[in-house]
């Protein structure tokens, strides 16, 4: 093909060149000379100004008022400048439109197609107002006749509604479209708006008023506050570890009434949350401690009774000299206690420390009396016994977590304390004690009840000691007694059960 040719056609032909000598002709100055003559405006900005009057350079109200013009467009792109950094990437928007200087803003670098959002009193987008009846309640005569019940305008109307729907309810973008809604799609939506807004308020309530992991609501928070500044707290260093009651904070003792303070205690903090009342209830409701505070209590102030329950079960160990934490304070469901450990690093639980053959026999003997303790010296079950809630210390056991702790007088305290002696029994035969009981001795050892123990079958064994429990909680209701008959008010030796028993 020729080089003009081209497959999308041929090409136009280029203007000729211009030579030098005519860009220096005087012919062709005066030609342009001429141009601007005719069309003055292109040439001076005061004509923009003032078209209808002649330019006037010399009058000091012209400059005044061009210096103005200049100062009013140079302040509007400022302020779009700082609209712009003000709005970023926000979906809802800021405008500064009456603060600016010259309206309508007019800006010559910008290109035409390009649309101005933050302007929006001529958003070429914003959709209509719906029609609506007049107050009358009805449009037209005779047979075109409207009324406000007409479908086709309730649907409009309806859909127009949808707008006041709460913000976090997406209704779509019908902007330009001719929508309708009947008036049971209208209310099923306004329906579940509703029933989504209460459900939300809900949920972010039981947020604000309960503990989560690692963390406390601003109640507990303001009540740990307090505690450092009466100074029974010198400071809160975080958190220990987590479980599903409780959160433990470690921190460093102060003072209280001029009472020293131990100086390293740990905050128990019992959570507030109700998904675990129903695995609580059978332990506390049926402790005749608590029986009558409890059916008295909302579910949110049960727990405050959770967490005087374990003060009250860690006194009665500390009495014994059974190696526990000390209570130092309690203030509503967050509970003070000495740390066991050193040096800000917490004691290990039995089931992660690194024990020898020697010690790990040594603490099989030590938990075997430390049940026999609790049984018949604090008459308790600890109820939760297992390598878990046990911690190795100075070559010592020490329990813990002993909220769930009930009396033998429970109407499942023997079954509870049948599946310690379980988890006891299977911890140390699995590390290779040789003389750990079997759960069935262990439980004989502890209660000293002797019950025959046969082809060591669990069920029948199960059978036994709820038959027990049976012939105990009668004998509480024809006694109106508060003390296990088979054991001692005094801590002594189990009873005997009485003939007409």
């Amino acid at each position: 093909p020729s080089p003009c040719t081209t497959p999308w056609g041929s090409a136009a032909p280029a203007a000729p060149a211009c030579s030098l000598a005519e860009v220096m002709s005087e012919q062709l100055a005066k030609q342009l000379d001429e141009e601007n003559a005719v069309f003055p405006a292109l040439s001076d900005p005061a004509a923009e100004l003032l078209p209808d009057e002649a330019p006037d350079t010399t009058s000091d109200l012209m400059l005044a008022q061009m210096l103005q013009m200049q100062f009013d467009r140079e302040f509007d792109d400022q302020l779009r400048r700082e609209e712009k950094k003000f709005n970023g990437d926000s979906k809802v928007s800021i405008s500064f439109e009456n603060y600016r200087m010259v309206h309508p803003y007019d800006d010559s670098d910008s290109s035409g197609d390009e649309v101005d959002w933050q302007d929006t009193r001529h958003d070429p987008y914003r959709a209509d107002k719906p029609q609506t009846t007049p107050r009358k309640g009805f449009t037209g005569k005779g047979k075109n006749i409207t009324t406000k019940h007409d479908e086709v305008t309730c649907g409009r109307k309806n859909t127009a509604r949808m707008d006041n729907f709460a913000p976090e309810v997406h209704v779509g973008d019908g902007l330009g479209m001719d929508l309708k809604l009947s008036n049971q799609v209208f209310n099923s939506l306004k329906r579940h708006c509703y029933s989504e807004q209460r459900r939300s308020a809900r949920l972010h309530e039981k947020k604000e008023h309960s503990t989560a992991e690692q963390a406390v609501d601003p109640r507990t928070r303001l009540l740990m506050y307090k505690m450092v500044n009466a100074g029974v707290l010198e400071n809160i260093n975080g958190c220990i570890s987590t479980g599903k009651e409780s959160v433990v904070f470690h921190a460093d003792g102060g003072s209280l009434e001029e009472q020293p303070v131990p100086d390293e205690v740990v905050l128990k903090v019992f959570k507030t949350t109700l998904n675990e009342f129903k695995n609580r209830d059978r332990y506390i409701k049926d402790d005749y401690r608590f029986k009558d505070r409890f059916s008295k209590l909302n579910p949110r102030k049960i727990i405050r009774l959770w967490a005087e329950k374990e003060m009250h079960n860690l006194g009665r160990m500390k009495k014994a000299e059974i190696p526990c934490p000390e209570v130092v304070l309690l203030k509503k469901h967050i509970l003070v206690m000495s740390f066991i450990g050193k040096d800000h690093v917490p004691a290990p639980k039995l089931k992660d420390a690194m024990l020898n053959s020697e010690d790990l026999k040594n603490a099989y003997y030590q938990v075997l009396h430390v049940m026999q303790q609790l049984y018949q010296e604090c008459n308790l079950v600890h109820a939760d016994l297992s390598e878990y809630n046990m911690l190795w210390h100075e070559g010592k056991v020490w329990l813990i977590d002993v909220s769930q702790s009930v009396e033998p007088t429970h109407p499942h305290g023997l079954e509870f304390l049948f599946r310690d002696c379980r988890n006891v029994s299977t911890f140390f035969q699995k590390r290779g004690v040789s003389e750990a009981m079997s759960t069935y001795d262990l439980f004989n050892a502890v209660t000293g009840l002797n019950i025959p123990v046969g082809a060591e079958d669990e069920a029948e064994f199960m059978a036994e000691i709820v038959a027990l429990e049976k012939r105990n909680e009668d004998h509480i209701q024809k006694r109106g007694k508060k003390t296990f008959p088979v054991t001692s008010e005094d801590g002594g030796p189990p009873l005997e059960p009485d003939a007409d028993d």
